[in-house]
């Protein structure tokens, strides 16, 4: 190796792949989901910023007697390996992002999943009575939906 950029193609291919198949071999945790009753058809996922007003918003609509899941990505690349099972174990995902939904996007893009965004670029944080308001519609809309067994067994 003499330390001269190389142009080469064939290369610059070999060294992407590697660094990416380097980056996939990092041991990540498991994603922890804090789903009190196992009952919450629900599931709140969120990374950074919005880790408080997510925990606040769901104990909001815990408070008011709904069952509601939430989980806190604190890697993204890669993804904790259980992340594809523990979103299927979800009626719903709601992403609240500070961004324009990057994350909603992957999540949609890799695992299939109908992934709802919520965004704000407002350079302001969610307001949890906000959040918590609309998270407990979407968990009263699904509670009144038979659960993917029940629709299963119906078929």
């Amino acid at each position: 190796m003499t330390g001269n950029i190389s142009y080469d193609p064939d290369n610059h291919d070999f060294m992407v792949r590697t660094r990416a198949a380097k980056v996939a071999g990092v041991a990540v945790p498991d994603l922890e989901v804090d789903d009190l009753d196992s009952q919450g058809r629900v599931l709140v996922l969120g990374w950074g910023s919005t880790y408080g007003p997510i925990g606040a918003a769901v104990r909001r609509v815990r408070r008011a007697g709904y069952p509601i899941a939430q989980a806190h990505l604190r890697h993204l690349n890669p993804f904790p390996a259980n992340l594809g099972e523990v979103l299927g174990r979800y009626e719903r995902v709601v992403i609240p992002e500070m961004n324009m939904g990057q994350l909603a996007l992957l999540v949609r893009a890799r695992y299939l999943v109908d992934a709802i965004s919520v965004t704000q670029v407002r350079g302001m944080p969610f307001r949890a009575a906000e959040l918590a308001d609309m998270l407990q519609g979407l968990v009263t809309h699904a509670s009144e939906q038979p659960a993917h067994n029940e629709r299963e067994q119906e078929a």
